[in-house]
Order: structure tokens, then sequence, then C-alpha cells
């Protein structure tokens, strides 16, 4: 069976073009709003993940918050009290808690603090009360 003439039609191949042109359009904005973002994210979670070592603060995608007490090939041993110690595969792990990350919190704190008492000192000007 020839499939030539069910492509071809009465306009020629500018009727095919119009009709490929949508879907490549859409294929494409798929790939830049979705696709692209999810495997950036995904490259970050796995070196977050190989760059696991003793003494990171963890928390799992269960919400368990602990500490790395000891690294394996696929495992991660993850002391959560005292005496518990819970055995984790390395995928589980949802985040690392930095000490980077909660010293920027601060300071966003302390700056937003600041911002406050700079309106508040504007607001309440001398001229205005004349």
């Amino acid at each position: 069976m020839n499939f030539l003439p069910l492509l071809q039609t009465t306009a020629g191949a500018g009727s095919i073009m119009m009709t490929v042109l949508p879907l490549l359009f859409i294929f494409i904005i798929f790939y830049f709003l979705l696709i692209r973002p999810q495997n950036k994210k995904q490259k970050e979670l796995e070196k977050m993940i190989a760059a696991l070592k003793k003494g990171d603060k963890v928390v799992t995608i269960g919400g368990i918050h602990g500490v790395v007490s000891s690294t394996r090939e696929q495992t991660v041993i993850v002391k959560v009290d005292d005496n518990s110690k819970i055995e984790f595969n390395r995928t589980a792990i949802a985040t690392v808690i930095t000490d980077k990350s909660a010293d920027v919190a601060k300071s966003n704190k302390k700056i937003s603090k600041a911002e406050e008492t700079a309106v508040e000192a504007e607001t309440s000007s001398p001229e205005e009360n004349k």
C-alpha cells in the first residue's frame, strides 16, 4: 500500500507543514516549561545524595529529622535520638539541612526587622506631627 497519496493534500506540502508546526511548537513549550526544570532538579538531588557525609543533618521524605551517623553504598544510617538509629535508602533523603541556610534565614529576619524599624521611624517623623 502506498501511503504517499494520504499525506498529500490539494494544497500540497504547505498544509502538512501547517499541521506539524503547532505540534512542534507545543513540544518546545513543554520542554522548556516542564521537562528541562525537572531534569535540573533531579540532577541537583542526585548531587546532594552523592555528597552525604557523616554529621549532616537530614530530613527524609517521610519527615523524619536526624543526623547521618554513617553512609554505605546504597543506604544511610540516620541517628534520630540518643539510642535510635534507622537505616534508609539514599533516595529516601529529601533535604540536607545546612548551617548556611539557617544563617541566611536569620539574616533575612534581621534585615526585615531593621527595615521595619526604618519604616516606623520615617512614618513617625516630627514634621508630620506639626
